[in-house]
């Protein structure tokens, strides 16, 4: 997939993954029920920041990464009829291994 965008310095454009439908008992949940997603894939990132002495630090996300970040962190923006969301690599909380999902505590 092609995207027209590419961030600038320390952004980063994340597609957010779609959270389970089922709870673990089987429920069903609704559209109108659903919480925003906090997870997702890095499908573009920026060149980097520089410090004071203009050396530049590349970003540790790369495209393909799945990450973690802040429910209501970013700017969503919808690019080509997709919605995507722009963070500064300072608001992603982590990058996740494997498979899993997560979710947030009750």
């Amino acid at each position: 997939m092609t995207i027209k965008f590419r961030p600038l310095r320390d952004r980063v454009l994340i597609k957010r993954l779609d959270q389970e439908e089922k709870t673990p008992g089987g429920i069903i949940i609704p559209d109108t029920a659903k919480e925003k997603p906090i997870q997702g894939e890095v499908l573009s990132v920026g060149s980097g920041v520089r410090d004071d002495a203009g050396t530049l630090h590349p970003l540790e996300v790369k495209v393909g990464d799945r990450v973690l970040f802040a429910k209501w962190g970013g700017t969503e923006v919808k690019i080509d009829g997709t919605e995507y969301v722009i963070l500064k690599e300072s608001d992603i909380l982590g990058i996740l291994d494997g498979k899993g999902s997560v979710s947030t505590a009750s």
